[in-house]
């Protein structure tokens, strides 16, 4: 039974993590683009978890504690990022980034 629980938790994570890249890639909007981030880090640490549980081990829990710490300071640096660019180029959009190539 633990099989199908675990098939069941790695499908939802790919998924997850599919939708994500999706919007990575689609989004022009660095706050959603951001957004999108977060939900593939989420994904990695449903899968963690998943894992953690299938095997019996606490490793997945402290790989997902890992996770919510990587994105937590992903978010931190990029909001103030996007605050910078919004206060230079009064917009959010990735395309008027390409002024900054120096």
């Amino acid at each position: 039974m633990n099989t199908v629980i675990i098939d069941h938790a790695l499908l939802l994570a790919a998924i997850l993590f599919c939708i994500g890249l999706l919007g990575v890639l689609v989004r022009r909007n660095i706050i959603l683009m951001l957004i999108s981030m977060e939900v593939m880090l989420n994904a990695t640490g449903l899968a963690f978890i998943a894992a953690g549980s299938y095997w019996g081990q606490a490793d997945g829990q402290i790989m997902f504690i890992a996770v919510v710490t990587l994105g937590a300071a992903e978010v931190a640096v990029g909001l103030g990022l996007t605050l910078l660019l919004f206060k230079r180029y009064n917009s959010v959009d990735v395309d008027n980034l390409k002024q900054l190539r120096g």
